[in-house]
């Protein structure tokens, strides 16, 4: 009869910091990342990869972190809003949405702010392209014009 593991030993690097942890097998990179680790940037939208609310940054790649079971990060650099600057200061994106005014209630604003910073590292252009590389991630309030254009401004500077 085969043996049912339930947890697993994970080294999870996030924000430049090894953490160990035994983990449920089941549990996601979000859960792991607010429950177990105190870092509530990356929100718990719909739970299905559908909104980005929960976006980070995995290997400096895009992903949405509900759908990435945590024992699968083990090994990769997961960067989360908390972990984008060093210091005090703000990141180039963070200071850009502020004045844009690319945010209202803010819910959404860290998952579109580290999907812009794995955009920055993508190939990236015009409006039109930051427009349909963020499509996937929402935001209920309606400020993507201004998000697009916080984007725009970052990437066309770097």
């Amino acid at each position: 009869m085969l043996e049912r593991r339930t947890a697993t030993d994970v080294t999870l690097r996030v924000n430049g910091r090894a953490r160990e942890l035994r983990l449920d097998n089941r549990a996601t990179l979000l859960d792991v990342l607010r429950e177990r680790l105190g870092l509530p940037g990356a929100k718990k939208g719909c739970d299905h990869g559908q909104c980005g609310a929960c976006t980070v940054l995995m290997d400096g790649r895009r992903v949405v972190s509900c759908l990435i079971l945590a024992v699968a990060a083990g090994g990769a650099e997961v960067t989360t809003v908390e972990g984008l600057t060093a210091g005090d200061g703000l990141h180039p994106l963070q200071e850009a949405f502020i004045e844009h005014d690319a945010l209202q209630c803010g819910f959404c604003t860290p998952g579109q702010i580290c999907s812009a910073a794995g955009l920055t590292r993508e190939e990236s252009g015009s409006l039109a392209d930051i427009r349909e590389a963020m499509s996937g991630n929402l935001c209920r309030c309606g400020a993507y014009v201004n998000i697009a254009a916080a984007i725009h401004e970052v990437t066309a500077a770097s």
